[in-house]
């Protein structure tokens, strides 16, 4: 099983400015570089403070500059915002500038407010047509002229320019529900897949999913891979998961603010952050957190991680963005490199 994290530049107020949330993102991802673990995955979120990445572009292409063996995933692309010619070009472009590094993922989109501002109020439940027609085009736009008369998009003859250095670059699908499963492996496409803040039960039901689409899809003789993304958070004393599971907590509470769609922002923060309801988001409270998601000293998690192994788990990203300070992400990150990797080595 291989290790990537998943990470953004966050904020939840204005005490930390853009270009120290820069340098804090890329010191993170030399760490990951220099302690051995695969990939690092930037993705896509629009006018929030929360996640803070318009392009996953520019950021991979600056971590692509000081690095040398890393990949670089694009984790996610929202499909319904892209033109296929220009996603196309600008993946193409960050593997010409890694040489060679660069994975590509792609989601549908789940915020309603960013569809509100992005493509002019459109249903956020109708992303799946947009990334169902962007999908089987990237491939042959990267090899040569393509003609395309879609639902969506048409246009004549066009290519990608310039062309990827690896003759296919990996594609990810996100996935939870069994169709997105089954239409990411019928497309020869990995699957990037969360359990949110479920247990591990959760992570088996995802497996379920991924395996039964895998045994749909005979014609994708290259078997496809399977990444787990879960927020993780190592360490030592017997009473430091507390810090963690309320930083996560805050963090899903923040999820749930800006997924309902129901107060504004104000200049891109989310003000109304709904304090912890046990009664009606039980998964939310800091002690199932500490159960659910990979909370825990360096032993227990490789006994987890073991778990997840053993299930088939080809790649486990660490979701980073979890509301805590710079200092205590970098501080798991590192117990997690020296202490829970070895175990895998």
């Amino acid at each position: 099983m291989k290790f990537s994290i998943f990470l953004h530049m966050e904020r939840y107020d204005d005490s930390v400015s853009h270009p120290k949330l820069f340098q804090e993102l890329l010191e993170l991802c030399d760490m990951a570089e220099a302690g051995g673990m695969d990939k690092v995955w930037i993705g896509e979120h629009h006018a929030m403070e929360y996640t803070i990445s318009p392009n996953p572009i520019p950021l991979l292409a600056a971590v692509a500059g000081r690095t040398k063996r890393i990949r670089l995933g694009a984790g996610t692309f929202i499909a319904p915002f892209w033109h296929p010619i220009r996603m196309a070009g600008e993946a193409a472009l960050l593997d010409v500038i890694s040489n060679g590094r660069a994975e590509v993922g792609l989601a549908r989109g789940a915020y309603q407010f960013e569809f509100d501002r992005m493509l002019n109020g459109e249903s956020a439940t109708d992303g799946g047509k947009y990334l169902r027609e962007m999908v089987p085009l990237l491939q042959p736009l990267w090899e040569g002229d393509v003609e395309h008369d879609g639902e969506i998009w048409k246009f004549p003859a066009s290519t990608s320019v310039p062309k990827p250095v690896q003759a296919r670059p990996p594609l990810w699908i996100a996935a939870r529900d069994p169709e997105s499963h089954k239409f990411a492996v019928a497309n020869g496409c990995n699957v990037m897949a969360t359990p949110l803040a479920k247990g591990d039960a959760e992570v088996a039901d995802l497996m379920d999913k991924f395996e039964n689409a895998v045994a749909a899809a005979p014609h994708i003789t290259q078997r496809p891979k399977i990444m787990i993304l879960q927020h993780a958070h190592v360490h030592t004393g017997d009473d430091d998961w507390q810090a963690a599971a309320e930083g996560i907590s805050y963090f899903f509470r923040s999820f749930g603010a800006w997924f309902v769609n129901k107060v504004p922002p104000v200049n891109g923060f989310q003000k109304a952050v709904p304090p912890v309801n046990p009664e009606k988001f039980p998964e939310y409270v800091p002690e199932t957190l500490r159960k659910n998601v990979m909370i825990g000293k360096p032993d227990e998690l490789i006994e987890r991680l073991k778990g997840y192994e053993a299930l088939g788990v080809d790649e486990y990203s660490i979701w980073v963005d979890n509301s805590l300070s710079f200092e205590e992400k970098r501080d798991s990150l590192r117990l997690f490199i020296d202490e829970v990797l070895p175990a895998f080595a």
